[in-house]
Parts: structure tokens; sequence; C-alpha cells
């Protein structure tokens, strides 16, 4: 599991992780952590390598090798071994689907099982599997989440081979405004966000929340706005028979033909065959 205790915890607001699935070399589960600014966060470890998607919350996820801002629709990767903390300065609680793999799974793949990066942020190459995943997530029937491992273990290894390792480091307390403003947009996604407004919003220029928001997040806020209404209105279309048009509008674009647009730049397929394929 991605979230594996080393250390004792008690409590109510332990994180809870339900088993979703499992096969040679690898495990999927559902994790939800309701934990809060008021939590003290505690030790963890992976115990094997670990995926995990954010799909609610936000957090901050801290190892030896640095710190980052999680957020839906980014990956938190993790090695065997791994120590790790989480905390929720910004917010209560998260929800991510984790994917566990052995050693051996990865020797299958020829790859090794340590990743240069903490997370991978919400780009456009993910944003098709990460929808599977959460409808597989919402539904379950029929879904072949050995296949699903697979393509992300291997997506994932080709991502992170390409990553610098040259980071920004942002202030903490430029974290926690970007944690803030995150959080506010994933309840009301559809609401129409200015650029300037969102920049007063963390008390900071529009030129250097640009560049803050992109160092905290790594894509800028119209890219995440964006991606966040993608992948929404692709599971409502997974999981509902709402027209279209309907779903397009309620997702926060103004018209269908646009929506249409976008939705096959992001997936790669049009809405209505991304339907009919789920």
């Amino acid at each position: 599991m991605a979230k594996i205790a080393v250390t004792s915890y008690a409590g109510p607001t332990a994180p809870r992780a339900r088993m979703l699935a499992r096969g040679n070399g690898w495990s999927v589960a559902e994790v939800v952590c309701t934990l809060g600014p008021r939590d003290r966060p505690f030790e963890e470890r992976h115990a094997c390598a670990s995926i995990a998607m954010v799909l609610a919350g936000s957090f901050q996820y801290r190892s030896r090798t640095g710190r980052d801002l999680m957020m839906p629709g980014s990956l938190m990767l993790g090695s065997a071994g791994q120590t790790f903390e989480c905390s929720h300065e910004h917010g209560h609680g998260d929800r991510c689907i984790a994917f566990s793999y052995t050693p051996e799974f990865f020797d299958r793949m020829e790859a090794a099982p340590v990743f240069r990066a903490l997370r991978l942020p919400p780009i456009r190459a993910l944003s098709p599997i990460i929808a599977r995943v959460a409808a597989s997530a919402a539904d379950g029937s029929g879904t072949c989440w050995e296949e699903l491992g697979i393509q992300l273990a291997g997506q994932v290894v080709e991502l992170d081979r390409g990553i610098s390792t040259e980071t920004a480091n942002p202030s903490p307390g430029a974290i926690a405004r970007v944690a803030r403003l995150v959080r506010a947009i994933e309840q009301d996604g559809s609401r129409r966000y200015e650029l300037r407004a969102l920049a007063r919003e963390t008390r900071l220029s529009p030129y250097h929340f640009l560049r803050t928001f992109e160092a905290v997040t790594g894509v800028t806020p119209h890219q995440y706005l964006l991606r966040m209404r993608l992948r929404q209105a692709a599971l409502r279309l997974s999981g509902e028979k709402s027209k279209i048009v309907d779903i397009a509008l309620d997702a926060g674009f103004g018209d269908v033909s646009n929506f249409n647009r976008m939705f096959r730049a992001e997936f790669g397929v049009s809405p209505g065959i991304w339907r009919r394929q789920r």
C-alpha cells in the first residue's frame, strides 16, 4: 500500500484503506484520510514501490529528498523502504487510489523500482488513465485492474526518467496560499476564475502568482482548472446518462463544441466515443 505506518497511530482519523484488487506482484486500494490541520503528522514507510493517484483533497508529502504539495490529478511516487510524512495544514482529508508493486513486477518491466521524483503533476499525458482509474473505482464492474496497473507503472517510469532534478523551492507561506486556492477550486470548479482575482486571493502579484502556482503544482492555473473540469466530465460520462451538452455546461464550458475539442485533445477521443468505450 502507498501509506503503511511504521509507528503506532491510534484514533478515528487514521487513514482507511479498502482493497480493490490484487494480483501477481501488484495490488490496488482506495485510501481515505480524514486528518486535518490540528492532527500531528507521523512517519510512514513505503513497504514497496507505490504510485498513489490523488482524486480529492490536498496534502503535503515530505521525505528526506524534499517536499511536494499533492492535489487532485497528481501522482504521489514512493520507492520501497522510503520513509515519509503526509500532513494536512491547509484542509481536512484526501482520497487516493494507490497501486503497490513488488520488485519482481518491475523486473518484468526491465525497470528499477526507484523513482527520482516525489510527484508527477496533473499533466495531459496522465489525464486518460487518471479518468479511467477514477471511473473504475466508482463503478468497479468489469474493471481490469491489472491492465491499468501495468499501464500506469510503465507511463510513470517513462515520465519519471525525463524529470529534471532541479526544482523550485517555494516558501511555506506560498505553498499554504496555493493549497487553499486549490481546495477552493476543487469545491467549485465550474465557476469562472480570473487570473487577477486568483492572484489577489493569494496576496501575490499576477506575475508572482503564476510563477508560484506552477512551482507548487507543476502546471499553470489554467491548465490545472481545465484538466480538473475535463476529468470530472470524463467521470460523469462514464457513470451517468446525462446529455453531453449538459455535462459540458455543468463543468463550466461555455459551448459544447469547445468542450468536444478540448476533451478530444486531452483524452484522444470524443466525449461520445469515451462514453461508448466505457
